[in-house]
């Protein structure tokens, strides 16, 4: 259940590129539609040695570069100023932390949120430092960022390193994409509408798709990418979050623990990949040069500076061997230097058992895209008659039900994914979170994966940038009567 909405936000890394791009620019959304609790202080705290005005103005310019000028308030930015204040510490020197303890004890008046927006190897010693400083007792809680570790071992070791201060239920595990306004609405269509759920299950689904495709490469983080690729960096958390949201069993109450309770239960369905399976139903990739959306683009070594073997695409044939999926392959695809930028859910229904049409009209099968970005878009491609008169009969074509989000609610600003989670983080609401078991889940399935790459040497296969990836994805999933959607 919530919490106690809390009183001080604490920023580990308030000076780091996430927080420039999206962290202060959030709260200020939320300040700006008067959500922030009214008595939230905000503390900053980096290396960097920045007194309060420094770091306001730092904010301030953060945000200036961020936010449209159409929605920047100077008044509501003022208000976010006078929350903030930054005390530099260094979680390997104990004389620093011990004055940011200090602070943060001044600054106290209720609950707290720590928020550690830095590399997954600090969470450990900071939240050690935490709890010899007498900090993190009841009323606290911490958000972590991912990665959350590199394979199972570390994350369990991270894990471990958080579980010695901080109760499970008070660890608040970010996926960003669990906070997008398009996620939650894939929840609402499904168990708020009675005419989907009879129909969300093997005998009606025939494939489920679910891409991520980006249409940038390393964008300077190299070196940080070149350790993860994208199996680690987008398929371990994000894809397989939309999977759990998409394949999950209806949740009694729409609360924390009900929610990934079920979770949990489609990756520990999951059938493992292993080292026999590798090779036919997964296809790893790396981008060459190419064009991206008319522009000529390097390949990711070019950019890299070096040879190397990671990942810049992958795509899985994942199957979930439970009652309810029993037989419906989830194809998985995510990719770097892709045509265009995407990310959706594309639940293709089977074709109808009989067909009382001339043999000339072609049925289609129904099928259900539920777009994330870049715009939210929900699309029922159905049959229909095609208008005119026709001496052979009706003829027919597939037309769209589609429900364009920003249309249907202009009204309604679009809220940026971390305004919804930094809304629930301080109100103590884990539901769009993600719990110890299912990032260990999910690592463990992944594992296999990566362990079958390296057993039967497999490397990337390339593929011009701006295109969908290498021709073996299209190969893999022709394999079995389907083809991408693009």
């Amino acid at each position: 259940m919530p919490g106690t909405t809390a009183s001080l936000l604490v920023i580990f890394g308030a000076s780091g590129d996430l927080a420039q791009r999206m962290l202060l620019p959030s709260l200020y959304g939320l300040q700006h539609a008067g959500l922030l609790p009214e008595r939230l202080r905000i503390l900053g705290t980096a290396r960097s040695e920045l007194d309060d005005t420094a770091f306001r103005a730092n904010v301030a310019d953060a945000v200036r570069k961020q936010v449209s000028a159409p929605d920047l308030d100077e008044a509501s930015l003022a208000a976010l100023l006078d929350r903030m204040a930054h005390q530099a510490a260094d979680s390997g020197n104990a004389d620093s932390m011990r004055v940011l303890g200090e602070r943060i004890a001044a600054l106290r008046t209720g609950d707290v949120l720590y928020h550690l927006s830095t590399a997954p190897r600090f969470y450990g010693p900071i939240c050690d430092a935490l709890g010899a400083l007498g900090l993190a007792g009841e009323g606290t809680r911490v958000m972590l960022e991912k990665p959350i570790g590199h394979d199972l071992a570390s994350a369990r070791a991270i894990n471990d390193g958080v579980a010695r201060v901080f109760d499970e239920d008070r660890v608040f595990r970010v996926d960003h994409y669990l906070g997008k306004e398009g996620v939650q609405n894939l929840i609402a269509l499904r168990f708020g509408n009675a005419m989907f759920e009879p129909l969300w299950n093997a005998r009606h689904i025939q494939q489920v798709q679910i891409t991520v495709a980006e249409t940038v490469g390393v964008e300077g983080r190299g070196d940080y990418y070149d350790t993860s690729g994208a199996m680690r960096d987008m398929l371990q958390n994000h894809l397989l979050q939309l999977l759990c949201l998409t394949a999950m069993e209806p949740p009694a109450r729409f609360e924390p623990t009900a929610v990934r309770n079920e979770k949990i239960k489609v990756l520990r369905s999951m059938r493992r990949i292993g080292r026999a399976e590798v090779q036919a139903e997964t296809v790893s990739g790396q981008y060459t040069s190419g064009a991206v959306g008319g522009r000529v683009v390097p390949g990711y070594t070019e950019e890299l500076g070096r040879d190397s073997r990671t990942e810049t695409f992958v795509a899985i044939r994942a199957h979930i061997d439970n009652w309810r999926w029993s037989g419906v392959p989830f194809y998985l695809r995510t990719g770097k230097r892709m045509p265009r930028r995407s990310t959706e859910i594309h639940l293709q229904f089977r074709s109808v058992p009989h067909s009382i049409f001339d043999p000339s009209a072609r049925i289609s099968p129904n099928a259900l895209t539920i777009r994330l970005q870049p715009e939210e878009r929900i699309e029922l491609r159905l049959m229909s008659k095609t208008p005119g008169l026709d001496r052979a009969g009706l003829r027919l074509s597939q037309v769209a039900l589609d429900l364009d989000m920003h249309e249907e609610f202009a009204a309604a600003s679009r809220r940026p994914a971390y305004e919804r989670l930094y809304l629930d983080a301080l109100e103590g609401n884990g539901t769009l979170f993600v719990r110890r078991d299912e990032t260990e889940a999910a690592w463990d399935w992944v594992d296999a994966v990566l362990d079958g790459w390296r057993a039967n040497d497999i490397t990337p296969r390339p593929y011009p940038a701006g295109t969908w990836g290498p021709a073996s994805a299209v190969a893999m999933i022709e394999r079995h009567g389907h083809s991408w959607r693009e």
